[in-house]
């Protein structure tokens, strides 16, 4: 039997304990100081909180009549600093009206160096329902904001004709045009999935692929020449016969490889998995980890306790079949027969888990969870504190 793995350790610091909702995180380096600050989209304020201190600041507020729903943060121009993009009018339930239903907007930072001026919004032509979005590089190494809408236009508990249009938006490369929203570049993606819950990159040659999750499972997506992306020649993960299987909501990538995927499945489901390719059988092998959660909403895949293999997190915002809600950390062990050790990360039903984000904020080499919750109205971050086994 091989020894157990070191346990990780976390403190939990809360940053904030008055949000409204905290549908989603970003990493990035707000100010421009070398530390990677936290970004938060709340229900009615985009909001980010400055390392180390953790103070709050507003970059935006009430951008559209119904909720923000989304952000993401990344450095354009190589600056030090990074560009913010949001969606917002969350509205599932309306699949058709653009004014009722989604918005796209890029964040201009203020000419005064001030962490308190808001940002100016940029509106950006957008699908109903826009839902998640990321900053992806594509082949030629540049930033486009790739914009996954939950449900295609028309559609009703997502189900009907029209698959979710996925969209890329590429900046213009002047960043004087940024504000310009007729000189941004938007290029349909894709069209063939249903309920596209989440996407994850990864670095592919001088770009990122991309893992999109949904109804029909889920596609992965290279960088070409050109500047667009294609599915890879990896198969998309179809529904087994042998295995109950509803789809993908989140989705995660291990690290270095396209051959390795983490979910929750289905959307909003119960079960947290794993997917290998194999290639002798060319096809893909799905082992469940568990199958407890209620509401599973957020995950992430790292090294969390410095032993070189990759762990999986996964939270929920549900009470479970036992009343409780959190983070659970499934720690590899390498060992074949028994590959996954689970424990708590965040227990006693403080973290109504909404979205969570992995990054070393300290400089210490060993990455933090950085968590929002739902009902529990708080952000928090769980400072890695484990010590490497000798």
């Amino acid at each position: 039997m091989l020894a157990a793995p070191p346990p990780a350790v976390f403190e939990p610091q809360v940053i904030d304990s008055a949000i409204s909702i905290g549908y989603g995180l970003a990493i990035g380096d707000v100010d421009g100081d070398g530390k990677p600050d936290i970004l938060l989209a709340d229900a009615r304020e985009i909001v980010w909180y400055q390392n180390p201190s953790w103070k709050k600041h507003v970059l935006a507020r009430e951008l559209t009549k119904l909720d923000h729903v989304c952000l993401d943060a990344a450095d354009l121009d190589g600056d030090g600093k990074v560009e913010v993009a949001v969606g917002a009018q969350w509205n599932p339930g309306e699949t058709n009206n653009l004014k009722l239903s989604g918005a796209v907007f890029f964040l201009k930072r203020p000419e005064k160096a001030d962490a308190d001026t808001l940002w100016t919004p940029v509106a950006l032509p957008h699908e109903p329902t826009v839902h998640r979005m990321r900053w992806v590089k594509n082949s030629q190494g540049k930033h486009a904001l790739v914009v996954l809408p939950l449900h295609g236009r028309g559609n009703t508990n997502g189900a009907g004709a029209n698959g979710t249009k996925v969209l890329s938006y590429l900046p213009p490369a002047e960043p004087a045009k940024w504000s310009e929203a007729g000189e941004w570049k938007i290029t349909p993606l894709d069209a063939s999935m249903h309920v596209t819950h989440n996407l994850d990159v990864q670095p592919d040659g001088d770009g990122q692929m991309m893992a999109i999750g949904g109804k029909e499972g889920a596609l992965l997506a290279r960088p070409v020449g050109g500047g667009g992306w294609e599915p890879a020649s990896l198969p998309l993960l179809e529904t087994p016969s042998s295995v109950p299987f509803g789809g993908v909501g989140e989705i995660r990538l291990f690290p270095g490889t396209r051959h390795r995927l983490a979910t929750i499945e289905p959307f909003h489901g119960p079960n947290v998995c794993t997917w290998t390719w194999e290639d002798k059988q060319r096809g893909w092998h799905r082992e469940v980890v568990d199958e407890s959660l209620a509401s599973g909403h957020a995950l992430a895949v790292g090294d969390m306790n410095s032993d070189q293999l990759p762990d999986i997190i996964a939270g929920w915002r549900e009470p479970d079949s036992g009343g409780k809600f959190g983070i659970r950390l499934y720690t590899a062990t390498g060992d074949a027969a028994q590959p996954w050790s689970p424990s708590w990360l965040a227990g006693e039903n403080s973290m109504a888990c909404e979205d969570l984000k992995l990054a070393d904020l300290d400089g210490d080499g060993k990455p933090e969870v950085i968590a929002s919750g739902r009902s529990t109205r708080n952000v928090v971050i769980y400072h890695n504190r484990t010590t490497a086994k000798k």
